[in-house]
C-alpha cells in the first residue's frame, strides 16, 4: 500500500511538471504560450523573438489583433531548417473573426492570415465568439449611435466551414473561443471533427472550474487568457481589483521565492490548463515560462482556489453617450449571458 501510494506521489508530480498537454488529435500543446493581444505592431515581432529564444513554443495570435503580419515577419526569418526552430517545433494558434462566419468566408480568412503569418498550416484554429458581426472587411462595423451591427448566423454553419480546413490541410486543428457549455454541446451535437480547445478568460478570480470540468468531461483542453488579470483595457473601472496584488497570492509567492505572476501561471498549469500570459517586456518574458522547476502544495492550490469571485475583466464595451456599456450583450449568441 505504502508503494501504491508513493509510486502514485510520483505520477502527480511527473504530470505537474510536464509543459505540455495532447490533445485529443494527438498534438502536444505546450502548458505556456505567449498571447499576443494588445502587442503593437513595431512591438510584437520582438516580443515573438524573445520568447521563442527563451524556449517559447507556443504563439497565439489572432487576425483582429492586427498584427499578424508582423508576426509573420519573425516565422519567415526565424523558422525553418537550419534556422532558430523548425516549424514542426512551434504550435500556432489563429482565430477566426466575427465578421468571417459565413462558410464561403472562413477559408478566405484561414488563408489570409496564413499569408500574414507566412505560413503554410496551422496547428490551431479557433472561432474567436460565437457570436457574428455583419459581414465586410471592417472589423467593427457600427450603427450610427455607435453599435456593433450584427449578423445572426448559426455558428454551427461556421463549424462546417472550420473542418473544411482541417481536411484540406490548412490546419491541423479546431477548436473555440468565448464559447459557453451549452455552445459548445451544440458543436459537439454536429461535429464530425470535435473542438480540440476551448480558450477563455480564466486566472483565479474567475475560476472556471464548472466550465473546465464540461470541457475535460468531452475532451477538450481549456487555455487561459488573461491569466494574470487584465489591468490595460480601454473600459477599465477605477475600483476592480488588481489580482497580481492580491495578497494570498503574494504571500505564496514569497514562500516559493517566485513572483506573483508565476505563482497564477504555475497554479494553471498544475490544473492541466494551458495559459498564453502577453508580455512585451524580455524579463518578464522569460519569467513566466520559469513554472516548471517547483509545485505548489495542496494547501497552496486550495488557497488559490477560495479566491474565485467570477470577476470577468474581459467583457468587450463601446462608449454609447458618454458611457461604457456591454458591447454585445444583446446578441441571442452572446456567451456570458449563461451560467458557464
Amino acid at each position: 500500500m505504502q508503494f501504491l501510494k508513493k509510486y502514485s506521489q510520483a505520477i502527480k508530480i511527473k504530470m505537474a511538471i510536464s509543459d505540455y498537454v495532447l490533445l485529443h488529435t494527438g498534438q502536444k500543446m505546450p502548458l505556456i504560450g505567449l498571447g499576443t493581444w494588445k502587442s503593437s505592431p513595431g512591438e510584437v515581432k520582438e516580443a515573438v523573438w524573445n520568447a521563442v529564444k527563451t524556449g517559447y513554443r507556443h504563439i497565439d495570435c489572432a487576425a483582429v489583433y492586427n498584427n499578424e503580419a508582423e508576426i509573420g515577419e519573425f516565422f519567415k526569418e526565424h523558422v525553418g531548417a537550419d534556422k532558430m526552430v523548425r516549424r514542426e517545433e512551434l504550435f500556432v494558434t489563429s482565430k477566426l473573426w466575427n465578421t468571417k462566419h459565413h462558410p464561403e468566408d472562413v477559408e478566405a480568412s484561414c488563408c489570409k492570415t496564413l499569408e500574414d503569418l507566412k505560413l503554410t498550416y496551422l496547428d490551431l484554429y479557433l472561432i474567436h465568439w460565437p457570436h457574428a458581426f455583419e459581414r465586410g472587411d471592417n472589423p467593427f462595423p457600427k450603427n450610427p449611435d455607435g453599435t456593433i451591427r450584427y449578423d445572426f448566423i448559426d455558428y454551427k454553419e461556421t463549424w462546417k466551414a472550420m473542418e473544411s480546413l482541417v481536411k484540406k490541410g490548412l490546419v491541423k486543428a479546431i477548436g473555440l473561443s468565448n464559447f459557453n457549455s451549452r455552445q459548445i454541446d451544440d458543436i459537439i451535437s454536429i461535429a464530425n471533427i470535435k473542438p480540440t480547445v476551448l480558450q477563455i478568460e480564466c486566472h483565479p478570480y474567475l475560476a472556471q472550474n464548472e466550465l473546465i470540468g464540461h470541457c475535460q468531461k468531452h475532451g477538450l483542453v481549456v487555455t487561459a487568457y488573461s491569466p494574470l488579470g487584465s489591468s490595460d483595457r480601454l473600459w477599465k473601472a477605477s475600483d476592480e481589483p488588481f489580482l497580481l496584488e492580491d495578497t494570498n497570492v503574494k504571500a505564496i509567492a514569497e514562500k516559493h521565492g517566485k513572483s506573483p505572476a508565476q505563482i497564477l501561471l504555475r497554479w494553471q498549469v498544475q490544473r492541466g490548463v494551458v495559459a498564453i500570459p502577453k508580455s512585451v517586456n524580455p524579463a518578464r518574458i522569460a519569467q513566466n515560462l520559469q513554472v516548471f522547476d517547483f509545485t505548489l502544495t495542496e494547501d497552496d492550490m486550495k488557497r488559490i482556489g477560495t479566491l474565485n469571485r467570477n470577476w470577468r475583466y474581459i467583457v468587450p464595451k463601446i462608449k454609447v453617450d458618454n458611457e461604457f456599456v456591454p458591447r454585445d450583450a444583446q446578441h441571442p449568441h452572446y456567451p456570458f449571458n449563461d451560467p458557464y
